[in-house]
């Protein structure tokens, strides 16, 4: 009886997956970065995740004529000048643009091409905006958390992802930083052609790698068994890469890489993890920088008295009625801002009568935070989609430490960090 239930519960979760998945496609611009947000195993039905996966980097492409016009006018050359070879078909396609692997005149390793979607700003900003209107409305009914907030910074933050000068500038500040702070950067980040970036398009190293999607059928081709000890350790090396490296750069820069989604992370050789696509990039104000700091440390010591005094230093506004509100505000920040899902919990339910978002109302919600709460989630994701259950604030603990007590709100004395604690840091740096 259970199995047919379950089979009955699947097939329709795969139709409606393919409702939403063709809704996303052809409504195109900012739908197919809800396809991003919905499409996660930590928050969808598998059906859901494999299907509008398909949309992180396979969404409908622009064709190569309009790739053209765009490159020849942004780089004010003519192809056949800029150009030994330029392949036709698109590496992927996203929501706002699409990659082309090349080779320049003269030059024996290949490139990427980044070019923008004609259009495609003023289709997603009208997008946006009508989602604010929606957003004013859900949060007055059935979802008490200040939505319109997160919806304002989502416009500014999308906004920002249209210059692409910005974003060149951008990865290559990551760059320097992640090189700088580390022996070995925990992730590799492409480089940029200086002399060759517009607003609409730019030229960037080409690395060998792929796409952390594929990575389960890659470990199958070679002959290795994906639920063995060889594959979680290969997977577990890859998340703590990509760990260290957000830890470092909310936590010590406040200037961070806000979009791990699957699509943009590529595994190269050696098991090395490349972070690509830095268009949707924060600049955090070390009032919050600090702030998160200390809400990762009552986290990871399960201090439930910490985390409700770092939400109101993080201006985060909440509202209670139900008993052992202290406790509730303690998993709420648990599920916002930690990648540790409970035990025994597969997926997040936060529409249920039990969930802790039923029970705390968030009423104000700081803009410039929405990066950091996003880029947890879509970590959460990856970590579930990789069948590792981790806690990323337990692994940040030191970082946290560390920011804190460079500012001079951790004494040496209170530092708790040993160095088993540590370890997986220090055998990365």
């Amino acid at each position: 009886m259970w199995k047919k239930r379950e089979a009955l519960w699947e097939g329709q979760h795969e139709l409606a997956a393919e409702k939403i998945y063709t809704m996303c496609s052809d409504l195109g611009g900012f739908f197919l970065k809800v396809a991003q947000i919905i499409g996660k195993p930590d928050l969808a039905p598998a059906a859901w995740v494999r299907r509008l996966v398909t949309l992180y980097d396979r969404a409908p492409p622009t064709p190569f004529d309009a790739v053209k016009l765009v490159l020849e006018k942004e780089l004010g050359r003519s192809m056949e000048d800029i150009f030994e070879r330029f392949d036709v078909e698109p590496l992927g396609s996203a929501s706002i643009a699409q990659v082309h692997r090349a080779r320049l005149k003269g030059d024996k390793s290949d490139v990427v091409v980044k070019v923008q979607h004609p259009g495609v700003q003023a289709l997603m900003m009208t997008d946006i905006r009508n989602l604010q209107a929606f957003a004013l409305y859900m949060q007055k009914t059935d979802i008490k958390f200040d939505l319109f907030s997160v919806t304002k910074e989502m416009e500014k933050q999308i906004g920002y992802e249209f210059d692409f000068t910005r974003e060149a500038n951008a990865m290559e500040r990551i760059r320097q930083f992640l090189y700088e702070n580390n022996k070995t950067s925990p992730v590799l980040v492409p480089r940029v052609l200086k002399d060759m970036v517009s607003r609409r398009a730019f030229v960037m190293e080409y690395m060998e790698g792929i796409p952390i999607l594929n990575l389960g059928d890659e470990i199958a081709k070679r002959g290795i068994n994906p639920g063995g000890k060889i594959a979680a350790a290969a997977k577990r090396n890859i998340l703590e890469s990509l760990t260290l490296a957000y830890g470092q750069m909310i936590l010590k820069s406040g200037f961070f890489h806000a979009d791990p989604h699957p699509g943009n992370i590529l595994i190269c050789k050696g098991s090395k993890v490349a972070l690509l696509d830095y268009g949707q990039v924060k600049d955090l104000p070390d009032k919050l920088r600090l702030g998160y700091a200390n809400l990762v440390l009552a986290i990871a010591d399960g201090n439930p008295i910490r985390a409700a005094e770092s939400y109101r230093e993080l201006g985060i506004g909440t509202l209670s009625k139900c008993e052992n509100e202290l406790q509730e505000l303690f998993t709420l920040a648990q599920t916002m801002f930690d990648t540790k899902l409970p035990p025994g919990v597969a997926m997040l339910q936060p529409f249920s009568e039990d969930s802790s978002i039923k029970k705390i109302s968030v009423e104000t919600f700081p803009e410039e935070l929405y990066s950091v709460l996003r880029t947890v989630h879509l970590l959460r994701g990856l970590s579930v989609g990789l069948g590792i259950n981790y806690s990323c604030a337990e692994q940040w603990r030191p970082i946290a430490e560390e920011a804190l007590h460079l500012a001079g709100r951790l004494k040496d004395t209170d530092l708790k960090t040993n160095h088993g604690r540590q370890s997986f840091f220090r055998r990365l740096l």
